[in-house]
């Protein structure tokens, strides 16, 4: 595995993991012995085909798929040890995620749907925390709009906020540009890195986009389920790729 620059012990492991599904067709092997580890803090993009299991590894660290062989682990937690009400305990309280598709409640407010986590989790301050979270993100004047009034950018800044708003130790983020235009795309990762550095958010963005991936020190290349790379990125790269029109 790659060695991090990042102090302690890692935040996720994932030990030898394959996954292999059941089709009509026979057996899919849609992992095959995925190994590796992301320290706390750090930023982690995975690129790669469609196609090539990136979506699945998310998964699989977020514990939404059981590995058919290997473990995964997530802070210290044994993932294949802990049962589906405990997986989501820990996921409320460890793991933001961020989808290219925004999944907003249509029928909630910008506020309301901000605020879900922290409800769920029984916070009395779920709301004003949520108004907080929608400031930080440049919507604070659209608490009361429904996603259907927003625009695409402004949907996903929700997201990113409902994200964020529990402090989870780990963001995923799975193609978050991917339904934005250019422009719009660059000032939702803008603020989607903003609130990673601030909040000192361990990242595990899935891209398409190299100039996307390269904000990240680190770039998992996947293929046919395996890794075939697994590299630093120079902080001079970094910066230009944070730089780039």
């Amino acid at each position: 595995m790659t060695s991090s620059l990042h102090s302690g012990d890692p935040l996720v492991v994932l030990e030898d993991v394959h996954l292999t599904l059941r089709s009509a067709a026979g057996p899919v092997n849609i992992l095959c012995g995925v190994s590796l580890e992301i320290a706390a803090g750090e930023t982690v993009s995975l690129v790669g085909p469609s196609g090539s299991g990136k979506s699945t590894v998310m998964m699989v660290v977020s514990g939404l798929e059981r590995p058919s062989v290997g473990r995964a682990w997530l802070d210290g937690n044994d993932l294949g040890a802990l049962n589906e009400d405990a997986l989501a305990r820990l996921r409320r309280t460890h793991i933001g995620i961020v989808f290219q598709a925004f999944h907003l409640i249509p029928t909630m407010t910008a506020l309301e749907n901000a605020a879900l986590p922290l409800e769920l989790g029984g916070r009395r301050d779920a709301f004003s925390a949520a108004a907080r979270g929608l400031a930080a993100v440049g919507l604070g004047h659209r608490l009361t709009h429904y996603p259907g009034q927003l625009s695409g950018g402004e949907q996903q800044r929700v997201a990113i906020a409902r994200a964020f708003i529990a402090g989870p130790k780990l963001l995923l983020a799975d193609e978050p540009t991917g339904n934005l235009d250019a422009t719009t795309g660059r000032q939702v990762i803008d603020c989607l890195f903003e609130h990673r550095a601030r909040h000192s958010t361990t990242l595990l963005l899935i891209t398409h986009d190299p100039s996307v991936a390269e904000r990240c020190e680190r770039q998992i290349r996947l293929l046919d389920g395996r890794i075939i790379e697994d590299r630093s990125i120079a902080p001079s790269r970094i910066a230009a790729a944070r730089r780039a029109p």
